[in-house]
C-alpha cells in the first residue's frame, strides 16, 4: 500500500494517468502532450507500469501505454482519484495536447483516404491479402430495422446491406469516399433504401437507441480511439440491436501505418471483448478467417447490448 501511494504522490504521474484514461498513447505522444523529454516520461511510465497501473500494448515496433486499474487497492480508490484529476495543474494544456494528437491521427487518415479513394478496395485487399469473408459477414446481420455502416468506403457492401434492413445509412469521414459511395448507390438504383452521409465515427448522427444494426467492416483499426467508437456504437443501438464487425487480427506489419493509414495493427480478441464489456455489450459470436502463412487473419464478431448492465 505504501509503495502505491508513493507512486501516486507525484504531479507528473497523476497527469499521465489523466491523459491515459482518454486513450492509448506512445512515449512520443506523451512527450508532445506534456512537453517533456523522453527519459523523464519513460521513468514515470516505468514506475506506473511496475505498480500495475498501466499496461503496454505492442503494435509492431510501437508501444502504446494504456490505463489498467486491474484489481486491488487502486481499483477501489481510482474513482476518487479520477473525480479530482481535473483540478490538477496543467489540465488545459494536457487536454489541448490530447486533442492535438487525436486531430493529427484523424487528419492523417482523412487525407490518405481522400487521396486513394478510387483505388482503396484494390490496395487494401491486395496488400494485406485478405480472405473472402463477405458471405459470413452478411449472414451475421439480422433482417429489418435501421442498418448503419460506419466507414463505408466506396460503398461496395451497400447493395447487399440494402436487402437486409428496412433502411440503410452509410457514413464516412472522407468526402472523396462519400462521393464514391453515393455513386455506388446511384449505380445500383437503391437511393430509396440507402443514404450516404459525411460523419465521424466518434460522433454518430443518431439518437440513443435508434439503430438496429451497426456494421463496422475493416474500420476500427483506423480509429484514433477504438474504445470510444465502440462506446458511441453502444449508445445508438436499440434494445436487441447488434454490432457486426470485421477487422484485422493483431499482426506485425509496421508498413501498414504508412501504406494503408492504419492507426492500429489489428486487435486481440480479449482486447475487443474487454472494451465491449466496458461499454455494456457482450460478444455473442466470434470467428476467424485466413491462414497466417498466406493471408492476413481476419476476425468477425457479433456483439449485443448486455441487458444485465
Amino acid at each position: 500500500m505504501l509503495s502505491l501511494f508513493k507512486v501516486l504522490a507525484d504531479n507528473t504521474r497523476l497527469r499521465l494517468l489523466r491523459i491515459l484514461r482518454q486513450g492509448d498513447f506512445t512515449v512520443q505522444d506523451l512527450m508532445q502532450i506534456l512537453d517533456m523529454g523522453q527519459s523523464r516520461i519513460s521513468r514515470h511510465l516505468k514506475l506506473l507500469s511496475e505498480s500495475g497501473l498501466l499496461q503496454v500494448e505492442k503494435q509492431g515496433t510501437w508501444h502504446y501505454y494504456r490505463l489498467s486499474p486491474g484489481e486491488g487497492l487502486f481499483t477501489d480508490i481510482w474513482p476518487y482519484i479520477d473525480s479530482r484529476l481535473a483540478n490538477l495543474e496543467g489540465y488545459e494544456e494536457d487536454a489541448s495536447g490530447v486533442l492535438q494528437i487525436m486531430a493529427e491521427r484523424r487528419k492523417r487518415s482523412q487525407n490518405f483516404f481522400d487521396r486513394h479513394a478510387r483505388d482503396w478496395d484494390k490496395i487494401h485487399v491486395e496488400l494485406l491479402n485478405l480472405p473472402d469473408y463477405r458471405e459470413e459477414l452478411l449472414a451475421m446481420i439480422s433482417a429489418g430495422g435501421l442498418v448503419v455502416e460506419v466507414g463505408v468506403g466506396t460503398g461496395s457492401l451497400l447493395p447487399l446491406l440494402a436487402r437486409k434492413g428496412d433502411y440503410t445509412v452509410a457514413l464516412d469521414h472522407s468526402p472523396s469516399m462519400v462521393g464514391l459511395a453515393r455513386g455506388t448507390v446511384a449505380q445500383h438504383q437503391i437511393t430509396d433504401k440507402v443514404e450516404v452521409r459525411l460523419a465521424e465515427m466518434h460522433h454518430l448522427p443518431f439518437a440513443d437507441g435508434s439503430v438496429r444494426t451497426v456494421v463496422l467492416n475493416q474500420v476500427l483499426h483506423h480509429a484514433e480511439r477504438p474504445a470510444e467508437v465502440l462506446k458511441e456504437i453502444r449508445r445508438v443501438l436499440e434494445p436487441g440491436g447488434s454490432l457486426v464487425m470485421a477487422d484485422l487480427r493483431r499482426h506485425k506489419h509496421d508498413w501498414a501505418r504508412e501504406r494503408l493509414a492504419d492507426q492500429w495493427l489489428g486487435f486481440k480478441r480479449e482486447e475487443l471483448e474487454g472494451w465491449l464489456v466496458e461499454t455494456g455489450m457482450l460478444v455473442n459470436s466470434y470467428q476467424e478467417f485466413g491462414n497466417t502463412a498466406h493471408q492476413q487473419p481476419v476476425l468477425l464478431l457479433v456483439a449485443g447490448v448486455n441487458t444485465q448492465s
